[in-house]
């Protein structure tokens, strides 16, 4: 199930080291291992001839007749990742030849599988998907392993994408935009747009260190904002106040801050309880954050930015312009071609505090949470589709002695083996990492799992959007009239309601709603 705990990748850092060993088909993939965030590290495939001049490309390649073709990944290690076998990224990366052996001091983070140049899917032959297939994919999947926080950030709109390229191309080397979903494989934290101002106004109050760090005139503002628009004005100042926060006082404070929640923390304390369980979860994420990025402020940031636990097979989707941070799990992750972020807290990677305050929507509340909805034709694939064109992700679960059919013939599409073993059109042992391009027009292809295997295989696919008017998950700013009503009736559906209900007389409530159980967390309404 999932708790929202609230009421209710362009940096110029240094690059990590890397030691990862190369596959056999490494030589065309030099650089693919390390931080996505270097300008200079497209790994475009450049020939040129014997004059110098950089021949036309040869036409693509790719037998549309085959079903499907194995793909080599490209795998990244970032300091948040997780290190060695225990992350999925590496063993993923293993079976699926992006890597000969996994370092266990290797902090493997992320496994791309599309046509990015910061790092680009390969055929065995060594030649990238693009120039095989002929065109880039729209989408970028993404397998993701985070052992500790990842930055403060957002991603820029077509247009904002467009001017950080053209104003800093050094640090934004994209011009595209970068919405994108989650779906989790494991529990799963993290931190995903603003709370409601409520909630930061009681806060506010609880927490006088975080008070310290944001102006009078701002804090002034959160009490007094009534309507929609002078709310976000108000969560505007406070956002900008506590991010231009002189070093010296935010670390102060935020020490301040961690020695009075450590006491309250423990048994020492009078009143270790006291508060309601919300507000000891967002002051453990507090002390989670100071320990792993210390003297950094963006610890202090689970107090204005909504805190989800999520379930495996759970969802959210992350519009532009929208303020998120993944704290721990594993999660496969789909998203526009982009490699686009701003960031400002929680990394040592560059920070563009102006681009990030100038940028955001200031919208409130968290995220819809999907739990994938059915399709009609087999239950066992579930859809997950956001209200953007370029993705949608299905997850196949095939039980022993079933095979499931899947058709998707009109789009080109990529897969990722996520559990379990079977078999993939009779003849094709699938594993756990291993990945494919199934190209447009081709084939149907059949999965099966032999009555004597233990556990089921699970599968992700992402292709294009095809369901663009039946999105199943949504952004604070693309509310739809599905928000109310069931997503197919299955025990498999998020049934989403209005996600905040108020009331002067009650309290804000959260919600969430996994195999028809409805979980509420609460805040106590404002003097």
């Amino acid at each position: 199930m999932t708790l929202i705990e609230n009421g209710g990748s362009s940096g110029s850092s240094t690059p990590p080291t890397s030691h990862v060993t190369a596959s056999p088909h490494a030589e065309n993939r030099k650089g693919t291992v390390g931080d996505t965030d270097r300008p200079n590290g497209h790994n475009l495939l450049v020939h040129t001839d014997n004059s110098g001049t950089i021949p036309a490309p040869p036409p693509p390649s790719i037998d549309h007749g085959k079903r499907v073709i194995p793909l080599v990944p490209s795998v990244k290690d970032y300091a948040w990742g997780i290190r060695g076998m225990d992350s999925r990224v590496a063993r993923y990366a293993l079976e699926s030849h992006a890597i000969d052996e996994v370092d266990p001091d290797m902090p493997y983070a992320e496994l791309w599988i599309g046509t990015h140049a910061n790092g680009p899917s390969h055929l065995e032959d060594g030649r990238t998907l693009e120039e095989a297939c002929g065109h880039e994919l729209p989408f970028l999947f993404k397998v993701l392993s985070a052992g500790k926080a990842l930055s403060i950030q957002a991603h820029p709109d077509k247009e904002g994408a467009e001017k950080l390229h053209l104003d800093n191309p050094q640090a934004y080397g994209d011009s595209n935009h970068k919405p994108e979903m989650a779906i989790a494989l494991t529990p799963f934290e993290a931190m995903c747009g603003f709370r409601r101002l409520e909630e930061i106004a009681i806060l506010l109050k609880k927490h006088t260190e975080f008070a310290a760090c944001i102006s009078q005139e701002a804090k002034l503002a959160v009490f007094l904002a009534k309507d929609e628009e002078s709310q976000q004005r108000a969560l505007r100042m406070l956002f900008e106040s506590f991010m231009s926060c002189p070093r010296e006082i935010s670390e102060e404070q935020l020490q301040l801050l961690l020695l009075r929640v450590q006491a309250e923390q423990s048994n020492i304390h009078p009143h270790p309880h006291d508060e309601p369980p919300w507000e000891r979860k967002c002051a453990r994420a507090i002390l989670r954050l100071a320990q792993q990025f210390p003297n950094d402020a963006g610890a202090m940031a689970p107090l204005f930015l909504n805190y989800l636990l999520m379930a495996p097979g759970e969802s959210f989707f992350m519009a532009a312009n929208e303020p998120h941070a993944y704290v721990a799990g594993e999660i496969i992750e789909c998203m526009a071609c982009s490699d686009n972020v701003v960031r400002a807290g929680l990394t040592p990677k560059y920070k563009d505090v102006d681009a990030l305050v100038s940028m955001l929507t200031y919208s409130m509340g968290g995220p819809s949470i999907d739990a994938g909805a059915p399709l009609a034709e087999d239950p066992r694939i579930l859809r997950y589709t956001p209200p953007v064109p370029e993705f949608e992700v299905l997850l196949l679960t095939c039980e022993p002695g079933e095979s499931i059919h899947l058709n998707v013939h009109s789009v080109p599409a990529v897969l990722v083996i996520l559990e379990g073993t079977g078999t993939l059109d009779d003849d094709i042992v699938c594993r756990p990492g291993k990945c494919y391009y199934h190209p447009c027009e081709a084939p149907p292809v059949s999965f099966a799992v032999p009555a004597d295997k233990r556990g089921p295989l699970k599968v992700a696919v992402a292709h294009r959007n095809l369901h663009l008017q039946l999105p199943t998950t949504f952004s604070r700013s693309s509310a739809h009239p599905s928000l109310n009503g069931s997503l197919g009736g299955s025990r498999h559906a998020t049934r989403p309601t209005t996600p905040y209900r108020t009331s002067p007389k009650h309290t804000i409530e959260t919600y969430h709603v996994v195999h028809n159980h409805v979980e509420y967390l609460s805040v106590p309404p404002m003097d």
